[in-house]
């Protein structure tokens, strides 16, 4: 699956890595942005024709996102991935940009989960950056129908990346 043009050159990224997180061996920013525009071609209502889309990636560490979480979520334990969905601004604005919202990564996490659940690193991380964009777009796995809807679509815009289906080993090992 690959991005339009027309969304390649729409999509304003904003990428962000908090001082005490190391970044070494994350997969590359192009491909990583790619991920992100395979997600983006999900259907949504937030995604305008025409409008400049917008949203910050931010790599934190497990205390940052135990924060995070805690303050947001009210679940005070660390987690791989939050996504911070903005709401959309009235077209009476005359805005050209739309700003989706913000993803925090806890680097740390999604490194240890990858190894205990063995995937490669690359795999786990188009699924969180693909999870959390579908968050962004307005999808959520609470209700047990639309939880079947958003696998869905990960799965699909996963393997056409290549990635093997992130739920399988849950699905099989419950």
């Amino acid at each position: 699956m690959t991005a339009p043009e027309d969304l390649k050159t729409r999509l304003v990224l904003h990428w962000m890595v908090d001082e005490d997180v190391d970044a070494t061996g994350l997969p590359a920013r192009v491909w990583s942005r790619q991920v992100i525009l395979d997600a983006l071609r999900a259907p949504s209502s937030r995604i305008e024709p025409g409008k400049i889309l917008e949203m910050s990636v931010r790599l934190v560490g497990d205390e940052t996102i135990q924060a995070l979480n805690r303050d947001y979520r009210h679940k005070d334990r660390a987690t791989n991935v939050l996504s911070f969905p903005a709401d959309p601004l009235p077209d009476a604005l005359g805005r050209k940009r739309d700003y989706l919202g913000d993803l925090a990564l806890a680097l740390p996490y999604v490194r240890r989960e990858a190894e205990a659940q063995g995937k490669p690193l690359r795999d786990h991380w188009a699924h969180l950056l693909t999870h959390g964009t579908l968050h962004l777009l307005g999808y959520d796995h609470i209700e047990e129908a639309d939880a079947a809807l958003m696998e869905g679509l990960e799965r699909r815009i996963l393997a056409d990346r290549g990635v093997a289906d992130p739920y399988f080993e849950m699905e099989t090992h419950e």
